[in-house]
C-alpha cells in the first residue's frame, strides 16, 4: 500500500470513530460494557497507541535503525497485517499492554480534550507518512510493536489504521 493511500486509510478510519463519537450519548462515555473499557477508556488506548509511533517518527532515522536495526523481510499486505494481529491477539487472550492495565475512567469533561489530541495525533501521523518518510525508509525502518513484535514502519501505519477500525466496531457492536 502507497504512502497516499495510507494517509486516506487512516483519515476514513478516524474519521468514522470521530462521527461516531460526535453522535454518541454523553454517559456512553463513562460507562461500557461489564468487564470492558468505557469509550473513554477505549480512546485513551487508541492515545496510548499512536502517541509512541509519533515521536519514534519523529526521531532521526539513525536512531531508529541503532535501536531497532532494519527490516530484512518483504512488507506483508494490509489483509496479512489484519489477519496476523488477529490471530496474536487470539493467542494473548485475557493479557493487556502494560500502559493499558488499570487505565484510569476519564471524566465526560475530558472528553473534548481526548479526542481533539487524538485527531491531532492522526494528523500528525497522516502528515509525517507522507511528507516526512520515503516509501524506502517505510519499508527499511522497523520500530516494536507490543503483541505483534517487529514490524517495518509501513505495516505499523497500516495497523494503527486497522487498529482504529477494530476499536471502533467494538465501541458499535458493544456499547
Amino acid at each position: 500500500m502507497e504512502r497516499y493511500a495510507i494517509k486516506e486509510l487512516l483519515e476514513e478510519k478516524a474519521g468514522a470513530l470521530f462521527v461516531y463519537f460526535e453522535n454518541q450519548e454523553e454517559e456512553k462515555w463513562t460507562e461500557g460494557p461489564k468487564n470492558k473499557w468505557t469509550s473513554g477508556q477505549q480512546v485513551l488506548h487508541l492515545l496510548q497507541s499512536i502517541k509512541p509511533l509519533n515521536t519514534a517518527l519523529s526521531l532521526p532515522k539513525f536512531l531508529l535503525r541503532t535501536r531497532f536495526g532494519t527490516s530484512n523481510r518483504e512488507v506483508r499486505d494490509y489483509d496479512t497485517i489484519v489477519n496476523r494481529y488477529h490471530e496474536r491477539l487470539e493467542m494473548s487472550k485475557g493479557i493487556t499492554y502494560g500502559p493499558s492495565q488499570n487505565m484510569k475512567v476519564p471524566k465526560l469533561k475530558e472528553k473534548e480534550y481526548l479526542l481533539n489530541r487524538l485527531l491531532t495525533e492522526y494528523r500528525k501521523l497522516e502528515y509525517k507518512t507522507v511528507n516526512k518518510w520515503s516509501d524506502k525508509d517505510l519499508d527499511h525502518h522497523i520500530l516494536p510493536h507490543p503483541l505483534m513484535g517487529k514490524m517495518p514502519v509501513r505495516e505499523l501505519i497500516m495497523w494503527t489504521a486497522y487498529h482504529t477500525e477494530h476499536h471502533l466496531k467494538t465501541l458499535q457492536n458493544n456499547y
